[in-house]
């Protein structure tokens, strides 16, 4: 397919998120016309195709990628994301602007960029491969008790946050779990997660001074994140086109340089390159796993049964068995939410809906990282 001059394309194939940006040359002005951030869950290539595959007409587009990792199993032109936020933060902000500091703020990543007075990134710091404190791993224990962005986004910051383990995911998500268990509120369990955000990206800074920082990423959505950075950093500037940054500096670059032009939907991606998301899914390797299956049956009048409730940090379960033959009378399957006592009576109402006969429960079995606060109110 042949590039059209006055439409140019930056994409940005993110750890969890793929941004798109669209600009065209109105007269004799560059402008950005349209923007696309979507979560890939994990699938960019059918993430990509789908958004392509709904805006046709930028076919004929000059394109550029960026990304970390899969920019290169492309067939289109590419830069590196440090390029691209050269270039993006020279489009957006006047050549005289006071900020030296870059922090990148993602799913997977933290990343802090110096900029020295040209503009150009002079050094880079980028965080551990520890999961915990990252964009994704925040999402991940919002989850867990059943909370989103958009619900946390108009809550107050607490007079005070449950202090979590920044160290770990591991341990942090235990922190988190064991608070839960024990009753704090969850806003003080939310509190804690971002306060712990802000603290690593204070680590990350170094020696560099705290002031005049851009902050980009998907984590500028974390408005308790930013109220604790804050705190950190005098004048921290969230720009609007955080969230899409790098995939507006490849556009840019698209702008001013010849591109390989676009191979259409089915040539998009190289067959050469492999990465996960090209690996075939667990569930054509059914046939490898043995699944083990206890017997059930139907409660009778006065069976003796034991009473088994498993209240975990993710999910609660319980289970009903005669004791007589262990054949499982009732069964129940929950999300915790992050309140296990709730989780806990909600499965024990489950199992009743499912016994229509009165039965005598000889025993009670509860394990699980909620099990002591589960075991007082059961």
């Amino acid at each position: 397919m042949k590039n059209i001059g006055n439409t140019f394309v930056g994409i940005c194939l993110g750890a969890s998120t793929l941004s798109l940006v669209e600009m065209q040359e109105i007269g004799k002005k560059i402008t950005v016309v349209n923007t696309i951030t979507q979560a890939h869950l994990g699938n960019v290539r059918l993430c990509l195709l789908d958004i392509l595959g709904r805006h046709e007409q930028l076919f004929y587009a000059k394109f550029c990628v960026t990304g970390r990792k899969l920019r290169h199993a492309l067939h289109l032109s590419s830069i590196a994301e440090p390029e691209a936020v050269e270039l993006a933060i020279k489009h957006i902000l006047p050549e005289s602007h006071p900020y030296r500091i870059v922090i990148s703020a993602g799913g997977e990543t933290f990343i802090v960029y110096h900029l020295a007075e040209s503009g150009f990134i002079q050094h880079i710091q980028a965080g551990n491969k520890c999961a915990s404190g990252t964009g994704e791993f925040f999402l991940q224990q919002l989850h867990r008790m059943d909370l989103s962005l958009e619900d946390i986004a108009g809550l107050e910051v607490p007079e005070k946050s449950y202090k979590v383990s920044g160290r770990c995911s591991v341990f942090c998500k235990s922190d988190c779990t064991h608070a839960l268990n024990k009753g704090v509120p969850k806003t003080s369990v939310i509190g804690g997660l971002t306060e712990m955000m802000a603290d690593k990206l204070d680590e990350l800074l170094g020696k560099l001074p705290r002031e005049n920082a851009i902050l980009i990423g998907g984590c500028g959505r974390n408005t308790g994140m930013v109220h604790y950075l804050r705190q950190k950093i005098d004048n921290l500037f969230i720009p609007d086109e955080a969230p899409y940054l790098e995939a507006l500096g490849a556009a840019c670059w698209a702008v001013d340089h010849t591109t390989l032009p676009f191979p259409g939907l089915q040539e998009l991606f190289r067959d050469d390159i492999q990465h996960f998301s090209s690996h075939q899914a667990l569930g054509k390797f059914n046939h490898l796993v043995h699944f083990k299956k206890l017997p059930h049956s139907q409660a009778m009048q006065g069976d003796q049964v034991i009473l088994g409730l498993d209240v975990g940090s993710t999910s609660t379960k319980g289970i009903v068995m005669r004791k007589k033959d262990k054949a499982i009378l009732a069964s129940s399957y929950l999300r915790t939410n992050g309140d296990p006592i709730a989780a806990s009576r909600n499965v024990y109402s489950f199992l009743a809906g499912q016994i229509k006969v009165d039965i005598v429960i000889k025993a009670l079995g509860i394990t699980g990282s909620g099990r002591q606060i589960a075991g007082l109110h059961a």
